[in-house]
């Protein structure tokens, strides 16, 4: 029989015999004296031990004062983890930027990218890697060659240490397979099955060149405002939503009517369609290439009128401005244009833009008049031809001197606007007028007005290419070929910046879902859920809106580690946690992150 001694000598035995762990311990929903609602989280040290058959537990310490990753050791710790110093469980040999890359090429194997261009091979492979790197990281090739090394792509698709001259070389071998990849390309967009409006849109640019070596660079109108360079000229062709399909180079001093005769014929003798609706600015299908198109059976042209045919309509003609007292769009026709439709249209506002704009550049260059009207009163300015000299510097400067009457005599200068040239300039503010041949039954007068506006899908893709993403120029090649092949790595990048810009458009500012026009000729307008993301910045979640840059660069913070461990010698590659956003960029592809490309 025990003893009291005994018995108390038993019970602290039991409780120093027992097992020690952690216990967190969660309280939520309380109240303070402020109203506030609060959380508390607390750890404690604990004893488990039995005591007359029950299991009974002690407080060896409080834990609660102890930062979350030392109280996450101990915890460890005591379930029997062996723990060593961090630099000791493994190293990470290198770490590369993967996510960017990793989703532009899951996004290229879905529409069959790498199949397009041509059958497996290393041009192939550096081939789809010159395009990857364009829609990740636009810069020279030698750039690009550089950068493959820092990045997951070089080493997955084998074309890190490739060589100037290989670069070159698949540069050449790319553009052999132009007219392969296009009819690629046209037969999924522009064929009857998938565009049964059976139309295509087509625009020209430029882009100035570096260099004087160039076959194709030339003098003429730079639409980069970069005057007195050299220049190539590049025409884009697109399905109605401005899908890139087709692009074409043209030396620098090429018009518009001459680049759409050859896209015509690049359309039918090489893509094989025969039917097709052509669609262009008022610039690109002139009446000359009109005419050749009514010898081309089954081809017809969406485009719109110049100013002076517009000002010949007015003058006593079937456009008259009470055609638009009740709508903004009207059907006339005119013996000037048999068999063909004209649809006249009239934006208000836009009528109102332009003569404010007109305004302010009457003003402007009034003002620099003045100054030389007052040089000339004060006699520091004298004699006909000196003054003819400074008024021409100057009168061009807004392209208005066509709307001033000049005086200049050896001793004096006035100037006045000619009222008679602005008001029939102002008569035209706001109006166009749309010409085709294609009847009301498959085209009729609002649907030709959205066709027509659909342009803008282009001017968009321009932008892409030139600026925004793909930074297309200055053209630094030398050769023919290379310039031409340059043109199509961007073309077939902007297809791809196509589908992920509206792929990602959760994840970015892009307007997901643009209102509907009850009316074609009013101006678009952003829907209040873009103008919500533009205004907050961040979703519901707090996740928030970047860019298309912007969230590429984000995909680029998830990386590929290679790893190695103690006593081993092989490396394990290891991705990093993908964070919501980048999860949720692969999921609107529908891709899985890889972890190789392959």
């Amino acid at each position: 029989m025990h003893s009291y001694r005994d018995k108390h000598y038993d019970q602290v035995m039991a409780r120093t015999a027992g097992r020690v762990h952690v216990v967190r311990v969660t309280k939520t929903g309380y109240v303070d004296k402020q109203g506030r609602r609060r959380d508390y989280s607390s750890a404690y040290l604990r004893r488990t031990y039995r005591e007359g058959g029950k299991v009974k537990n002690e407080t060896v310490a409080n834990l609660s004062a102890l930062p979350d990753h030392v109280i996450d050791l101990l915890d460890a710790a005591l379930k029997g983890e062996q723990l060593v110093p961090a630099g000791q469980a493994f190293t990470i040999t290198r770490s590369l930027p993967h996510g960017h890359v990793a989703a532009v090429w899951a996004q290229a194997r879905a529409l069959g990218l790498p199949g397009l261009l041509g059958r497996p091979c290393r041009e192939r492979d550096l081939a789809l890697a010159l395009i990857i790197s364009r829609v990740v990281r636009p810069a020279s090739k030698l750039a690009t060659l550089t950068w493959w090394d820092d990045t997951t792509l070089g080493s997955d698709l084998g074309v890190a240490g490739a060589s100037t001259d290989e670069v070159y070389a698949v540069m050449d071998w790319l553009v052999s397979r132009q007219d392969a990849i296009e009819a690629g390309l046209a037969s999924r967009h522009l064929a009857p099955q998938v565009n049964p409006a059976r139309m295509a849109l087509f625009d020209l640019t430029s882009s100035w060149v570096e260099g004087r070596h160039c076959p194709l660079a030339a003098r003429g109108y730079s639409r980069d405002g970069k005057k007195g360079t050299l220049q190539i000229e590049y025409g884009l062709l697109t399905d109605p939503q401005g899908r890139p399909v087709a692009v074409r180079v043209f030396p620098g001093n090429t018009g518009d009517p001459t680049s759409f005769t050859e896209i015509v014929q690049v359309v039918r003798d090489k893509f094989g369609l025969t039917r097709l609706v052509m669609v262009g600015d008022r610039g690109m299908i002139t009446t000359a290439r009109i005419d050749a198109l009514k010898g081309l059976e089954g081809m017809g042209w969406l485009t719109a009128l110049r100013a002076p045919a517009i000002r010949k309509l007015l003058r006593g003609g079937p456009l008259q401005l009470s055609l638009f007292d009740e709508h903004d769009l009207a059907e006339i026709t005119h013996p000037d244009y048999p068999g063909e439709r004209l649809i006249a249209c009239r934006n208000t506002l836009l009528a109102a833009d332009r003569a404010r704009k007109r305004e302010e550049l009457l003003a402007a260059t009034e003002a620099l008049l003045a100054g030389i009207a007052s040089r000339v009163q004060r006699g520091t300015l004298a004699g006909a031809d000196a003054i003819g000299v400074e008024v021409g510097k100057v009168i061009g400067t807004y392209k208005v001197g066509k709307h001033f009457q000049l005086t200049i005599t050896p001793t004096s200068f006035t100037y006045a606007r000619d009222a008679a040239k602005i008001e029939a300039e102002a008569g035209l503010d706001g109006i166009y007028v749309l010409r085709t041949p294609l009847p009301a039954s498959d085209l009729d007068a609002p649907g030709a007005v959205t066709a027509y506006k659909n342009l803008a899908h282009l001017e968009r893709d321009f932008r892409h290419i030139k600026a925004d993403d793909l930074d297309l120029r200055p053209i630094w090649h030398r050769l023919e070929e290379r310039v031409k092949a340059h043109a199509l790595i961007c073309m077939l990048a902007c297809y791809l910046i196509w589908h992920l810009r509206r792929a990602w458009a959760p994840l970015t500012f892009t307007d997901e879902h643009p209102p509907t026009r009850d009316n074609p000729v009013a101006p678009a307008q952003r829907s209040q859920a873009a103008q919500a993301k533009a205004s907050l910045q961040h979703d519901e979640h707090g996740h928030p809106y970047r860019s298309f840059t912007g969230l590429l660069g984000h995909l680029a913070t998830l990386t590929r580690n290679q790893v190695r461990f103690p006593g081993a010698s092989a490396e394990i590659p290891m991705l990093t946690q993908a964070t919501a956003d980048q999860s949720k960029a692969f999921d609107l592809i529908a891709a899985s992150i890889p972890l190789t490309l392959r």
